[in-house]
């Protein structure tokens, strides 16, 4: 689990900077780009193997190119050199555990994120970087492993012209709003297991439970490493000057990030909910420790008076009374009883059994 949070560097410590090192699982499917190419009143979709048959951007139309499954250093080399990026924003691409952030450069403005994917199988959030470079007319995305992470955008591109009617920049807050979005699915998923751990919790506590809240809570640790530095990121766009962000396109970034705080505080209530579970768990622990204590005190006081009589005629004195007596026997025995007897009767009174 503590490779999950904190991954090796690839890089050797020393390296120059700008040195590419991918950090992230390498893909065994082909690198595909995606192209695609639209205005108000035309989209062109496409795919391209090689960065080589990219054409040429037509005059007023909108370009987006899409990275679907980062597979080394070779397709990110050839962005660089095809877009002329500098090296350092190659690194940060292929460091796949890097902190998501907004860097502005002369041309473009390049943005990190993570994409957040709940897997119900062994309960699990899995982390895919995204990172996008905001140029006037183009926007160009990375995503680490191949999926659909898109493909609501891309649906509405293809199916009417509102969202075409816009410049690159909206397109950028699109993507970044379409990631967003699936953060309140992953939430719900998690907070659906959560109340199911509840119930267990309520019904059979165990250390079966108590190993799910820790698992949890750790998950709960991966979601906030990747929303709370979202949210600085979000400000900075709104909060600081970007040429290549309008005005008007600030508006529906605010949006997204009033919905990343309200993400965050569904996050901290889930921890607090884990955080609450675990001492309930703690506290029926406590509990059946008491009334396994009491039990056993109760059986204590109980035969302590008995090993007091039996402790006596158990003397190897010759001068007892009772031991020539021909009705010393049952009279002990019938006195024993009556006191476990009496001391059960005041138990039960006292409201102890």
């Amino acid at each position: 689990m503590a490779g999950r949070l904190v991954r090796k560097k690839g890089k050797k410590a020393g390296s120059a900077p700008g040195t590419l090192v991918y950090t992230g699982n390498a893909s065994s499917q082909d690198v595909s780009w995606q192209l695609v190419q639209y205005n108000s009143n035309l989209l062109q979709d496409d795919t391209l193997t090689d960065l080589q048959q990219l054409p040429s951007q037509p005059v007023g139309m909108v370009r987006w190119l899409n990275l679907c499954g980062l597979a080394g250093i070779a397709p990110v080399e050839q962005l660089g050199k095809q877009f002329n990026l500098h090296p350092l924003v190659l690194e940060d691409m292929l460091n796949t555990d890097h902190r998501p952030k907004v860097e502005a450069h002369p041309d473009y403005l390049f943005i990190v994120f993570k994409m957040l994917h709940f897997h119900p199988d062994n309960r699990e959030i899995r982390a895919e970087q995204i990172s996008l470079i905001l140029f006037d007319n183009t926007v160009i995305s990375l995503q680490e492993r191949p999926g659909n992470v898109f493909e609501g955008v891309l649906q509405r591109l293809q199916a009417g012209r509102r969202l075409r009617g816009f410049g690159a920049d909206y397109l950028a807050y699109a993507l970044l709003d379409s990631v967003v979005d699936h953060y309140f699915v992953l939430l719900e998923q998690c907070g659906d297991h959560i109340e199911q751990l509840e119930n267990e919790l309520m019904t059979a506590p165990s250390t079966a439970v108590l190993a799910k809240i820790h698992h949890f809570k750790r998950e709960m640790l991966m979601l906030r490493k990747a929303v709370w530095p979202l949210r600085e990121l979000l400000s900075s766009l709104l909060r600081d000057e970007y040429a290549l962000i309008k005005p008007e396109t600030r508006i529906f970034l605010r949006d997204v990030y009033d919905h990343c705080v309200h993400i965050i505080d569904t996050m901290e209530t889930l921890r607090d909910v884990l955080g609450g579970l675990l001492d309930l768990y703690l506290t029926s622990v406590s509990n059946r420790t008491n009334e396994v204590m009491k039990v056993l005190t109760m059986m204590a006081s109980i035969f302590i008076p008995l090993t007091f009589i039996a402790g006596i005629y158990g003397m190897n004195f010759e001068i007892m009374p009772e031991l020539s007596w021909q009705y010393g026997y049952a009279l002990i025995l019938g006195l024993m009883a009556a006191i476990a007897g009496g001391l059960l009767w005041y138990f039960r009174r006292k409201g102890w059994w």
